[in-house]
């Protein structure tokens, strides 16, 4: 094993004293699958996307390109930033969180799965970045804008738009805003429509894939190069990208035991139900037998219910 797979593999937490050489193979495999992948990331890709929007100056020109009516002379930017509410809550990570000078939040996701509940998450992601305004006691107003910029290389609202823009707005008077001070917008790369032009929508052409001469464009296009290059961030994503496939590896593992569990469950309650005693079920099935009590006595407090 190589050095910078034994790294990848124990940052993922694998414990190579306890790999199979067949496991072994499958893991080198993979994660030379991973390094090819790599050498073909572009904007789309999550974890390119984040890394090449911690530089101020391309983040700051997609900011203008996005929102031309948008003051702001500095942005703190965090990139894969997390917000939990505690262990009972959901939290969320967003792609790229900025805080402008004068404290309005713009959050940009890089939306590439089309998932039918993109809305609810935009709200969500709304609700929690106001969550991190706000501290316990701090009054309403102090909330500053929030923008929720999510951008997809599909039409999730079928209308051939490039942009969707969404704020607030009375039913009863459409012209009346609720100046609550949130909006979301959701940008579609492979639009139709008439609607936008300028470096927008050649940026937006970009994500689809499509060839440009735009001037923002190459700037992005040698920021993607650059950071394919960057070995650090390589080894970072497939060590990433490992670990998922390992964390679904033991997720489908877990879910086939719990089948397994379930099952036998169901064959123990059979069991007791004919009046086999639960020593014999767990002797002759090779049980253990307090599973088997434990089932039986599930089934005296439902069956007393």
């Amino acid at each position: 094993m190589d050095d910078i797979t034994k790294e990848i593999v124990e940052h993922t937490g694998i414990s190579i004293e306890k790999i199979s050489k067949d496991r072994l193979e499958e893991i080198r495999v993979e994660l030379q699958n991973i390094s090819q992948e790599w050498e073909h990331l572009g904007i789309t890709n999550d974890f390119i996307f984040c890394k090449i929007m911690q530089d101020k100056a391309l983040l700051s020109e997609l900011i203008r390109i996005i929102l031309p009516d948008i003051e702001f002379q500095d942005i703190n930017v965090t990139a894969q930033k997390s917000i939990d509410s505690g262990k009972d809550i959901h939290g969320v990570r967003f792609d790229i969180f900025v805080t402008s000078g004068d404290g309005t939040v713009i959050e940009i996701e890089m939306q590439v799965l089309r998932q039918g509940n993109l809305p609810r998450r935009l709200r969500f992601y709304g609700s929690m970045a106001d969550s991190e305004m706000l501290e316990k006691g701090v009054v309403y107003s102090r909330l500053k804008d929030c923008i929720i910029i999510a951008i997809c290389p599909f039409d999730y609202y079928k209308k051939g738009l490039h942009k969707y823009t969404f704020t607030n707005r009375c039913h009863e008077a459409s012209d009346l805003e609720m100046g609550d001070g949130t909006t979301k917008i959701v940008l579609n790369a492979i639009g139709t429509a008439d609607d936008v032009d300028g470096s927008l929508k050649e940026f937006l052409n970009y994500v689809a894939g499509k060839p440009s001469d735009d001037e923002y464009v190459k700037k992005l296009e040698v920021a993607v190069h650059k950071a394919r290059q960057n070995k650090e961030w390589r080894r970072e994503y497939m060590t990433l990208v490992m670990r998922d496939l390992e964390n679904q590896e033991i997720g489908m593992a877990r879910g086939r035991e719990e089948g397994r569990e379930e099952e036998r469950r169901k064959q123990i309650e059979k069991l007791l139900r004919k009046g086999k005693a639960p020593e014999d079920i767990a002797d002759y099935n090779d049980y253990p037998v307090e599973l088997v009590k434990e089932v039986q006595k599930s089934m005296v407090i439902v069956d007393g219910l």
